[in-house]
């Protein structure tokens, strides 16, 4: 995932728009490198970060009470699969 993507998740408390942030860091050559961590918002208010291993096969969510685990499971399997949509440019990061 290179830029922040929205994602529509229904809780315990009803439906929440979640943005999701990938942070990346630039290295030398211009070169963007996924960290494995995503952070999790509602609007203004931060939901916590999803943080994956090095080959994505397991994840860890420090929201406390923000999520359940198994709301946090949905957000962690769509961001292990998703796809960026062709043309996406990590020069327009947001």
């Amino acid at each position: 995932m290179i830029n922040q993507v929205g994602y529509d998740i229904n809780t315990l408390d009803g439906p929440v728009h979640l943005t999701i942030i990938p942070v990346n860091q630039l290295l030398p050559g211009d070169v963007y490198y996924s960290t494995g961590v995503y952070k999790l918002s509602d609007g203004v208010v931060g939901m916590g970060d999803i943080s994956f291993n090095e080959d994505m096969s397991e994840w860890t969510y420090d929201g406390i009470g923000e999520l359940t685990y198994e709301e946090a499971a949905q957000v962690a399997e769509f961001i292990k699969y998703y796809k960026d949509p062709e043309g996406a440019d990590p020069d327009l990061l947001q």
